[in-house]
């Protein structure tokens, strides 16, 4: 999985490629960890995710919860199997998804 991030201001997106899943979900979590300080809206950019697992979404609940009394979270560009497993979660219902 590559991350590549962009902060502008107190505006920062994380754009994914490859896949996030029990091997690569802990990188995630730590650039996270090391980000989201004075983030007020975080936008994940899946254009070019080619697979979420269960690991994955916990690190996108846990960012969604901080964001949440901070902030603004966003889920953009998601492929249709990425959609499927946020349909089957019910992580659809939970994030706010463009």
């Amino acid at each position: 999985m590559d991350i590549k991030k962009a902060l502008d201001g107190e505006n920062l997106t994380i754009s994914l490629t490859g896949r996030l899943d029990t091997l690569t979900s802990p990188e995630l979590e730590k650039e996270l960890q090391e980000s989201l300080s004075g983030v007020k809206n975080l936008v994940f950019d899946f254009a070019d995710l080619e697979y979420i697992s269960s690991a994955g979404l916990r690190v996108l609940l846990s960012a969604h919860k901080q964001m949440f009394n901070n902030g603004n979270m966003v889920v953009k560009n998601i492929n249709e199997t990425v959609s499927e497993v946020f349909e089957v979660t019910g992580f659809s219902d939970v994030l706010n998804i463009e």
